[in-house]
């Protein structure tokens, strides 16, 4: 609602009074009687595509109706964040959001915030890793960590995304839990993970924190390794990969996630309905079996606890974009 104009907005307002409750309240009982749009803030073929597409199909069987993934590209991810949140709150449109809403508005692209929506499920979660060239003289982070923090600024060279990106910001957050400035390890701006990683085995930097999946080629080529993931627990599909907090008392976790929303105001027995028919698809064997095979994380939150987990996320965020030097205003 926050972006829409004076003008639309009375216009709306306008429209709500002529016909009080038109949209939600109706068809309630028998819902859903048509296809849903699931609305997709990114391209199709990622990962978040992919994920999309595995929970429409998935759905589909639970509600009766057809669940069509539609990608709504542009903006650096708005487009299809703002397509979503200004839908009408009928059921018939929800989308997956991710990690970036709880950026976006830190870097003034948007005014787009987790509180545009309504939560339904939090179902993916990939954290970062600290990944180092194999032959690195760092055989654990807690000897990483040490010589990052005996070297002056600049000295250690980090990649894995772009500017400003979700691994970015992860190791930002990771050096200020350290009690180190937001820029004391120079980041170098990739194009992803692959040609980050690349550039790690190369000798270009000497960092890169993306998702342990994404670095899969290269650890299992031999020509990187893994020192620790920032999140509460080991991923099972890398167990050997210890946490922050196991290694060094620092308990940050950060991640990119995907999860399911739907507009404002979306009637509470429709949010309940997806929330249960969502939870179907989580424990399924097929959903499990797909994202294990593409080593994405899976992880549940309901709709209060992914409320809770988005609020904590943008707090995150805010404090680690303001040490990058990213935030504005």
């Amino acid at each position: 609602m926050s972006l829409l104009s004076r003008r639309s907005l009375l216009a709306a307002s306008g429209a709500a009074l002529a016909t009080p409750l038109a949209a939600p309240a109706l068809g309630q009982a028998n819902w859903p009687s048509r296809p849903i749009q699931l609305l997709v803030p990114w391209g199709a073929g990622g990962g978040t595509d992919a994920t999309a597409r595995i929970v429409g199909s998935l759905l589909e069987r639970d509600l009766g109706q057809p669940v069509n993934v539609v990608n709504r590209t542009g903006g650096s991810g708005v487009v299809g964040h703002s397509a979503i949140a200004t839908a009408q709150p009928d059921g018939y449109t929800i989308g997956m959001i991710t990690v970036e809403i709880t950026m976006m508005h830190w870097q003034g692209l948007t005014q787009l915030n987790p509180g545009s929506y309504t939560p339904l499920a939090l179902m993916n979660s990939d954290p970062p890793g600290v990944q180092v060239k194999a032959d690195s003289p760092y055989q654990d982070i807690k000897a990483l960590a040490d010589a990052i923090k005996a070297r002056p600024a600049g000295t250690f060279k980090a990649s894995g995304t772009g500017q400003g990106g979700i691994w970015h910001l992860a190791l930002v957050g990771w050096l200020q839990a350290m009690g180190l400035k937001g820029d004391h390890v120079r980041w170098v701006p990739s194009n992803g993970a692959a040609p980050a990683m690349q550039e790690l085995a190369a000798g270009g930097v000497d960092i890169v924190t993306c998702s342990v999946p994404e670095a899969r080629a290269m650890l299992d080529a031999g020509r990187a390794k893994s020192l620790a993931i920032m999140a509460p627990a080991r991923n099972p599909m890398f167990a050997q990969v210890p946490t922050l907090n196991e290694t060094l008392g620092i308990n940050y976790s950060v991640g990119a996630w995907r999860g399911i929303a739907a507009p404002r105001n979306l009637p509470a027995p429709i949010a309940q309905r997806f929330g249960t028919a969502l939870k179907k698809v989580y424990d399924s064997a097929e959903f499990k079996d797909f994202m294990t095979q593409r080593g994405f994380g899976t992880v549940w939150q309901d709709a209060n606890g992914f409320a809770s987990f988005m609020a904590e996320g943008d707090r995150a965020m805010g404090e680690a974009m303001r040490g990058a030097g990213l935030a504005r205003g």
